[in-house]
């Protein structure tokens, strides 16, 4: 293992220590309201400082960009975190939730680590070496047809303006398909598309530190993300994923309502 992944990985098991020690008394946390349908409690801001610190034990000359705390430091070296993606999903106790760790170096993904503690499955890529799921190698799934495919996705819960835009694209792929999923984590939806248990991804409104790390693994795993134009450059917010197949089957099928609603890319 690359010594900067496994720098993310003892980080990802340090935050999910701290995440799983406070399960049983979720319902006792601090919670504050970021925005509407947005919330953050002690355990993201405890999680998302022992990432930070097990990182800079070893590199201190790195910079962050992180959910919580924002963009700290100047280097070519960016590490983009999510101390705890699924924060609702986790003050509810629904195992759906996960932290994630990506770092980009001179605006190229080159590692990334997304940890579901509750499962204790650890999800790994590096550039040019492939995607990992507790150290077996990972690859997107084969299917060819959205007959038959289980597709992932997120509402705009935060940007309810885009309600219409995302409920027809909804419309568009739910009768083609044989199932759609709403689970509540972008970094888990986009590990299991890497992983093949789910085939493809759509989402709106996401940001870096929700997807960075998801990216590099499907596209590891030998897949494709892209915006919702085709373009490589993802950090709009707004994402298809897929195997290959798959993401330009979803691409196409979500065409006609993106012309309709006069989509451009944020």
């Amino acid at each position: 293992m690359a010594p900067m992944l496994n720098i993310a990985v003892r980080a990802a098991r340090a935050a999910g220590n701290i995440i799983q020690r406070s399960m049983d008394r979720v319902h006792d946390l601090n919670i504050d309201r970021k925005g509407q349908n947005d919330f953050v409690t002690e355990v993201d801001h405890r999680a998302e400082a022992a990432i930070i610190q097990t990182i800079r034990d070893s590199y201190p000359d790195h910079a962050f960009l992180a959910e919580e705390s924002g963009k700290s430091g100047d280097s070519d070296h960016v590490w983009i975190i999510d101390p705890l993606d699924g924060t609702t999903n986790y003050l509810h106790s629904f195992p759906q939730y996960a932290v994630s760790i990506a770092l980009e170096v001179k605006g190229t993904l080159q590692q990334a680590v997304i940890f579901d503690p509750f499962k204790n499955e650890m999800f790994t890529a590096s550039q040019g070496g492939g995607a990992y799921l507790n150290d077996h190698r990972i690859r997107v799934s084969a299917r060819k047809k959205l007959a038959g495919a289980l597709i992932g996705t997120g509402f705009p819960f935060k940007e309810q303006a885009r309600l219409d835009l995302y409920v027809d694209t909804f419309r568009d792929l739910f009768p083609m398909t044989s199932g759609i999923r709403r689970a509540g984590s972008a970094a888990l939806d986009l590990a299991y598309v890497a992983s093949g248990r789910m085939d493809g991804f759509w989402e709106f409104g996401l940001h870096p530190w929700d997807m960075a790390a998801g990216i590099l693994l499907v596209r590891e795993a030998g897949g494709a993300v892209t915006d919702m134009n085709g373009n490589a450059d993802v950090y709009r917010g707004d994402i298809i994923g897929g195997n290959a197949s798959l993401y330009r089957l979803i691409q196409k099928q979500i065409a006609g309502s993106l012309k309709k609603h006069g989509y451009r890319a944020r």
